[in-house]
């Protein structure tokens, strides 16, 4: 099994979870890299997303932050792929109630058409992105299971979860593999 990191706003830092767990589990892990992390266009982000999901070889989960969230959910209403198995979506942004719409052209409306594959949301009571109501109703859209993992705010490098054994835990659920073997 693969997985695919979908990263959000400014990418995933040294010291947030995604970019730990690439590190920890090099032939396992990559990352979809985008042209302009600072300035997302939707479309640009979407076209990405399904040029690397074209140059997979097997199986392979999707594990998206913040606003790569958003953006599987743009690409599972565009597009689908029989080697995406599944998608950990933690602490999707909502685009919708955004103050900083300009800098999240195109993301909006987030789709609501359930996803052709098994999905988990988890999400923050205290996430400043987004309500815990408006994460499960992104969760419910899209077919998604959903959990709360309480007060760990937008579930990033700033909520200081390191290597977030809790979300490997989530993942490796999902996914059926053991990350260590």
């Amino acid at each position: 099994m693969h997985f695919l990191t979908v990263p959000g706003l400014a990418s995933s830092g040294p010291q947030h979870w995604q970019t730990i767990w690439e590190k920890q589990y090099p032939d396992r892990f990559s990352r979809v890299q985008q042209q302009n992390w600072d300035w997302p266009i939707k479309e640009d982000w979407v076209n990405q997303l399904q040029t690397q999901i074209n140059n997979l070889t097997g199986p392979t989960v999707l594990i998206g932050h913040s606003l790569g969230c958003i953006t599987i959910a743009h690409w599972a209403h565009q597009f689908a792929s029989e080697y995406i198995k599944g998608a950990l979506l933690v602490a999707p942004a909502d685009a919708e109630m955004s103050k900083r719409l300009n800098f999240v052209v195109g993301f909006t409306p987030i789709p609501i058409k359930p996803f052709d594959f098994k999905s988990v949301v988890v999400a923050s009571t205290n996430d400043m992105y987004a309500t815990i109501g408006r994460s499960k109703g992104f969760a419910a859209n899209w077919g998604s299971d959903f959990i709360n993992v309480g007060r760990k705010g937008h579930i990033n490098a700033v909520s200081g979860l390191e290597d977030w054994e809790e979300g490997k835990e989530i993942l490796e659920s999902l996914s059926g593999v053991k990350l260590a073997e």
